[in-house]
């Protein structure tokens, strides 16, 4: 699907990094090309990208987050591929979900309200990288079922976060991927279940479980 629709040829020996949801700014979809130079460092012959996504007409901030990856793109190909899947869809969120090797989320604290792509690569034993909103405090186990990026300080700072999210790609996701496929796995699987937490049927059980309480008969 991706060279189809891209034009950019994927190589299964890399880490494949996806980040597919509504280009809203806040999301910060652009946040990982903040340091070209840095990035190069960590991942030249290591990494590639996948993103896609849609901003909504009106969001000219959105519209500019998705004009940035097509730049971020172009100054990094000869090193690091990235690509943009168009015309988001629930196809390609599905695809994607399940076909990349980590999930990346980086909104600005405290504005992620769930989170539901990153569930659904759970689901799919993707396991996430991500900053400390939406589910992910709750869901997340640094290095055993994923990593979190930073803690969980509520002022934006994207200098602070980048740095946190170029860390925790370089001494923690990276060496494990490349050197320690059994313990990858087992975060795949550990994923898996972390995400059993964060389903309809559980919060169904939920509320059967607070209506139960007021029962009568």
């Amino acid at each position: 699907m991706v060279k189809e629709r891209t034009g950019v040829e994927l190589k299964t020996k890399l880490l494949t990094i996806g980040f597919a949801r509504r280009f809203a700014t806040y999301k910060r979809a652009n946040l990982v090309f903040s340091d070209f130079e840095r990035l190069r460092e960590i991942g030249a012959g290591r990494i590639q990208f996948v993103f896609s996504g849609k901003a909504h007409p009106r969001d000219e901030g959105g519209k500019a987050l998705i004009r940035q990856i097509f730049e971020g793109a172009d100054e990094l190909h000869n090193e690091i591929p990235v690509a943009f899947l168009p015309d988001y869809s629930m196809e390609i969120g599905q695809v994607m979900t399940g076909g990349v090797d980590v999930w990346l989320n980086n909104p600005i604290r405290p504005m992620e309200a769930s989170g539901t792509s990153g569930m659904k690569a759970a689901m799919n034993g993707v396991p996430n990288l991500s900053i400390l909103d939406g589910w992910w405090p709750e869901a997340c186990i640094h290095g055993v079922n994923g990593w979190a990026i930073g803690d969980s300080e509520a002022e934006r700072d994207d200098e602070r976060d980048v740095r946190a999210l170029y860390r925790i790609l370089e001494q923690d996701v990276l060496p494990v991927w490349e050197n320690d496929r059994e313990k990858w796995t087992s975060i795949m699987q550990a994923s898996m279940t972390a995400s059993a937490e964060f389903t309809g049927a559980r919060m169904i059980q939920d509320y059967i479980g607070f209506y139960d309480q007021f029962r009568t008969d």
